[in-house]
């Protein structure tokens, strides 16, 4: 087990809590920081791997949950994995598909056996289990398997349920780790639950680091709480975790809050967002986003971004992109590919500014560029303010 995930640091910031380092993992080397796109059902939406190669992405995101039903654990078995069914040479990591039976399904019953829903397929009685999900994620061959936890919305008020989860999530995290079949190719993160109640978060993270595995999840935000109560999670959860194992934020993908979990020390991050807003005719700027469904880029011949190495913006024009956004599928796959180019250039920077020892000064960059009349929301402010990097010096 000790051979299947090598994590090197290679630089730290002197001021924050910010590092880049190698993830060496079966099927690639990752850099740190990380954004992994999601691709649900074995594919990133609307992209080719190739595509996806091209722009630099090392590491993608499968669902455990829609990759059991379709293709499922047999086809799975028969191909040996899902790197050689989709043709992608690089890095997965897969979720437990414990997250959908309770953001997607009407019919989602929790207890101490698993998670009983009901099937998409057919509608029939299921149940997923720790054993199970680990099955699964043993079929699809990811370098990286997240245990089965129990998810609770952080902005449910109920202390004794988000108690229950907590230890129930270690319980859960023993029953992967002895029914986890590849222990020597795929690596097993458990996941830091606790909401934001930081007694409970700090006991989860405490008893995650008591087993032995090569690195951490933080889960259980990115649901709804203020970004306030959501920093302060990502730190004190950073903080408790070992330094010499990666960290990763699930359901992260922001620019403005990737940056600030790198400056709290967070290494990996997934999210939908980049692939999911180019649907809506959205892309991604240094200033945020614009959305070129609007009147206003008609005539627009510029590119998306005149900085960006990306296919489309070396090609297309803003005006044809208004053309044919929401109308023509092809547009999904323009957008997606401006959009996850620069959600790869932005971590690119992040860990170029690292080895070069001026990671606090691009955070202030960034921030000048993505609130331009210098009006942070004050969440940016002391998040930063926690790790010595001062939003008021950017001047």
């Amino acid at each position: 087990m000790e051979n299947t995930l090598k994590f090197e640091v290679l630089s730290t910031c002197n001021s924050t809590r910010a590092r880049t380092g190698l993830m060496h993992l079966p099927h690639y080397t990752v850099e740190t920081p990380i954004f992994m796109p999601v691709g649900t059902k074995g594919s990133v939406k609307s992209l080719l791997p190739d595509q996806l190669e091209k722009i630099d992405c090392q590491i993608i995101l499968g669902n455990t949950y829609h990759l059991g039903f379709r293709p499922g654990i047999e086809l799975l078995k028969k191909v040996n994995g899902l790197h050689n069914f989709m043709g992608w040479n690089r890095a997965i990591l897969t979720d437990s598909g414990g997250f959908q039976m309770v953001s997607l399904l009407h019919l989602a019953e929790i207890n101490e056996h698993g998670v009983k829903f009901q099937s998409p397929e057919d509608g029939s009685e299921c149940m997923l289990t720790p054993e199970k999900s680990i099955e699964i994620q043993n079929a699809i061959g990811a370098d990286i398997i997240m245990q089965l936890d129990d998810v609770v919305p952080t902005t449910l008020q109920d202390s004794a349920r988000m108690e229950e989860s907590t230890y129930r999530t270690t319980r859960w995290l023993d029953r992967c780790i002895k029914s986890h079949k590849h222990p020597e190719k795929q690596n097993i993160f458990p996941i830091v639950q606790g909401g934001l109640d930081k007694d409970l978060r700090t006991l989860s993270a405490n008893l995650h680091c008591e087993r032995k595995v090569n690195g951490y999840a933080i889960g259980g935000l990115v649901g709804g709480e203020a970004k306030e109560d959501f920093w302060r999670m990502v730190s004190l959860s950073t903080g408790l975790l070992p330094e010499n194992k990666p960290k990763y934020v699930m359901g992260v993908g922001f620019a403005v809050d990737l940056v600030i979990c790198c400056a709290l020390g967070a290494d990996m991050y997934d999210c939908v967002f980049p692939t999911r807003t180019a649907r809506f005719g959205c892309a991604l700027l240094s200033s945020g986003q614009i959305n070129l469904k609007q009147k206003t880029y008609t005539m627009d011949f510029d590119p998306i971004d005149k900085n960006c190495r990306c296919s489309t913006c070396k090609t297309y024009s803003r005006a044809y992109l208004h053309q044919i956004v929401a109308v023509e599928s092809v547009a999904c796959n323009l957008l997606s590919v401006h959009n996850l180019t620069y959600q790869m250039d932005l971590m690119k920077g992040i860990r170029n500014s690292i080895k070069e020892n001026r990671f606090p000064r691009f955070v202030q960059e960034f921030m000048s560029n993505m609130y331009p009349s210098k009006n942070y929301p004050q969440w940016c402010i002391d998040a930063l303010q926690s790790v010595n990097i001062s939003l008021q010096e950017d001047n």
